[in-house]
């Protein structure tokens, strides 16, 4: 659209009777940055972006799009892997950048009042003198916002022991499709009536604008220590995971990176990892001194009898945060080796991790691109990391294949195309792999209860029968859906 095109857009004139000209962004160049999300490769200009600076203003602007049937797609920081935020040619942006406020905090009932736009990191550094954090800490939490960790039911690094987005938000004020706001949820961990917390957490703005969230803190644990252990091996440290697990130890973090990983990572930040092993595992143990020195002992011992060639204590909390840190900048550091990267979110049972990553080797010989892989091995949610170069198309369309292998090798051995970073558009297809006509008509039906005319993030996360049809995915006719075969791979 042209600026003199966007400037007498009649949507655009009607948006400017509810909102003031600095919240409206309709010229091309200055709507480039939010053509896309984190998943740069899926893209598409907006007919205008919208910055409401409060929440009445988010109403109005809903009220417009459902009287003039105009799709609104909301974002955040746009840190989003799957293509959640990306827009509708015909649609609105809808920003919640500027509602960026702590509200209230409560230090006795352990909880924050936050506006959605807030960052995720914000909310621990709002909180830290009061000896209190919000525990969800996805690889982004520098930027990220608590409204996408909802939309995207984010998780991190310590989700294994203390939980995912959901686990950690007692109630959300969101706007529906008619302008209404509506609070769900309450200040107890309970709340009477169904369950409709659970129900908006991961649900992609396809059933509203969250504008408010109530947070629960958690204390800092006293004590926290690191364990680092190399393998020559990738599926030990498989094996290993599985072994802590069973074991009764439930660590606060568990994460796993393969010899390419680690190479990058130690390139990138100079972490201290062993760049000769094929995989590390971090494993961080929190709680009283006393606690944690027990645990120390008996993982040391589950580590070493799985096979580590090397295990290390962090020494002190500086060096702790540093083996943390390579794992956290993991994703940046494949950004200095590649051109390019796609990033895929699967998650399978713990006892088949070894298997996988094995699996996942012989399927980067088939399409002939690298990967490494990265991800929170305790809950058995793989991101591996796949390399190409945007400059030659056909790399691109390899690397698509290769991450919807992964995923149909992730449902195949029992586990889901995604842990924490959403469908949005780059599974859309692979849901027509995991789920049956019957569960995806039940999907549709809830977003249609919310969103009668399918208006709010359109075309994201649930297919349509048809869609899975032509996809060949799914014999929609028999109401069957065939399971992928495991020799494939």
């Amino acid at each position: 659209m042209s600026r003199a095109k966007a400037y007498n857009d009649p949507l655009v004139s009607h948006l400017r009777t509810v909102l003031p000209e600095s919240c409206i962004v309709a010229d091309p160049v200055s709507m480039k940055p939010y053509e896309c999300d984190g998943l740069s490769a899926y893209r598409q200009m907006p007919r205008v972006v919208v910055l409401p600076e409060s929440v009445e203003q988010v109403q109005a602007v809903m009220k417009i799009c459902q009287q003039t049937g105009t799709p609104i797609v909301p974002r955040g920081a746009g840190t989003s892997l799957s293509g959640g935020a990306m827009p509708h040619k015909d649609g609105v942006v809808l920003s919640l950048a500027r509602l960026n406020s702590i509200l209230h905090i409560d230090a006795d009932n352990r909880t924050a009042r936050v506006q959605a736009g807030v960052r995720n990191l914000q909310i621990s550094e709002a909180v830290q003198h009061l000896g209190l954090y919000y525990a969800p800490d996805p690889s982004s939490q520098i930027a990220c916002t608590i409204g996408g960790n909802v939309a995207e039911n984010a998780g991190g690094v310590h989700c294994l022991k203390y939980g995912l987005t959901v686990h950690n938000i007692l109630q959300i004020k969101m706007v529906d499709l008619n302008g209404e706001l509506i609070s769900i949820g309450g200040t107890a961990f309970d709340a009477p009536g169904y369950d409709l917390l659970a129900l908006l957490m991961g649900s992609e703005g396809m059933l509203g604008i969250v504008v408010e969230v109530l947070v629960r803190l958690l204390p800092r644990p006293a004590v926290a220590r690191v364990l680092m252990a190399a393998f020559d091996d990738i599926e030990k440290a498989g094996i290993a995971v599985a072994s802590v697990i069973a074991a009764g130890v439930i660590p606060g973090g568990f994460e796993m990176m393969d010899k390419a990983a680690i190479q990058a990572a130690e390139d990138f930040v100079k972490t201290g990892y062993p760049t000769d092993a094929e995989a590390i595992l971090l494993c961080e143990l929190d709680g009283t001194e006393e606690d944690v020195k027990t645990q120390v002992e008996k993982v040391e011992k589950l580590l070493a009898d799985a096979g580590s060639t090397d295990i290390r204590l962090a020494g002190d909390e500086q060096e702790r945060l540093r083996f943390w840190s390579g794992r956290k900048n993991a994703f940046p550091a494949m950004g200095r080796i590649s051109p390019d990267y796609y990033c895929m979110d699967g998650t399978i049972p713990r006892r088949e991790l070894g298997n996988v990553l094995t699996k996942i080797s012989r399927l980067a010989v088939k399409h002939d691109l690298k990967v490494a892989n990265v991800f929170h091995a305790g809950d058995g949610n793989l991101h591996p990391l796949i390399m190409y170069d945007a400059n030659r198309p056909d790399e691109f369309r390899r690397a698509e294949a290769f991450g919807a292998d992964i995923l149909d090798l992730c449902v195949a051995v029992g586990g889901t195309i995604t842990g924490e970073h959403g469908v949005g558009v780059e599974k859309i297809e692979r849901m027509c792999v995991q789920f049956d006509h019957d569960s995806l008509s039940q999907f549709r039906a809830v977003r249609k209860a919310f969103d009668p005319d399918g208006l709010l993030n359109p075309d994201k996360a649930v297919p349509t029968l048809a869609r899975c049809a032509e996809f060949n995915a799914m014999h929609v006719h028999h109401g069957e859906l065939p399971h992928p075969e495991l020799e494939r791979f």
